[in-house]
């Protein structure tokens, strides 16, 4: 149960804009076929469609044109490449909970081509974008995407799709460092009226390490207390790691 629960929240925390990690090779230019003119779309809800209670919502495949132009827009932006990033991201995870399962080098390598490739049978990167199509054909209609495939093959199209991905990363970064230092401040506060806290939380910057008492018979040897958790799963006390 612990690997799955790592596992799926591995891929959950994955943000959307940084799921395109290797950088636009050049503008690319698109046929004629890929930029169609057409009648609008229908009125785009805002919300979308309902169904029943805990499915998700059944989306319409669209027009082969929309869809055609869908994908060279997926192509452009790099968001075509989220089927394998996350498949990439998962598999690191599997790796890394199995890793301290299966110590031999060679074994662990044994089951890593194994699941990769099951894994790779049962869920296709491939499978990822034709489940995206639909939802970008109900939020954007025909012309919408056509404006979206004129910004993106700009300069600064192209520069949002290469700089994005670190914008998000150094933002979310900054994000959750601010978080958990404001969380480890607010907790020491707490620990006047809550005295448990103090054995939990790590020492605070500078503070001084608590020294010995004074002359007298030395005290007996107490077993050492445990590594102070950190906020983060993962991350060692102290300031997260940049």
């Amino acid at each position: 149960m612990k690997l799955l629960i790592g596992i799926l929240a591995a891929a959950a925390l994955i943000p959307g804009s940084m799921l395109a990690q290797t950088p636009a090779t050049g503008t690319q230019k698109a046929s004629p076929s890929q930029h169609q003119t057409g009648t609008a779309a229908p009125p785009v809800s805002a919300t979308p469609p309902t169904s029943a209670p805990g499915q998700p919502p059944t989306l319409e495949k669209p027009a082969p044109a929309k869809e055609e132009a869908i994908r060279h827009l997926m192509d452009i932006t790099q968001t075509s490449k989220l089927g394998d990033n996350i498949t990439n991201a998962i598999t690191l995870q599997v790796r890394q909970v199995m890793s301290r399962s299966i110590q031999q080098p060679d074994q662990l390598q044994k089951f890593m081509d194994a699941f990769s490739q099951r894994f790779a049978a049962a869920a296709p990167s491939s499978a990822v974008t034709d489940a995206e199509i639909p939802v970008y054909a109900h939020f954007f209609s025909t012309e919408d995407i056509q404006g979206l495939i004129k910004f993106y093959e700009s300069p600064l199209g192209q520069r949002v799709v290469k700089t994005l991905p670190q914008v998000a990363q150094q933002t979310q970064q900054a994000g959750v460092q601010l978080d958990q230092k404001a969380a480890l401040e607010v907790l020491r506060s707490m620990s006047t009226d809550y005295p448990e806290l103090k054995q939990l939380l790590p020492p605070e910057p500078g503070a001084a390490p608590p020294s010995g008492a004074g002359a007298g018979p030395s005290p007996a040897p107490s077993p050492a207390p445990s590594p102070a958790p950190s906020l983060a799963p993962g991350t060692p006390p102290g300031p997260a790691p940049k």
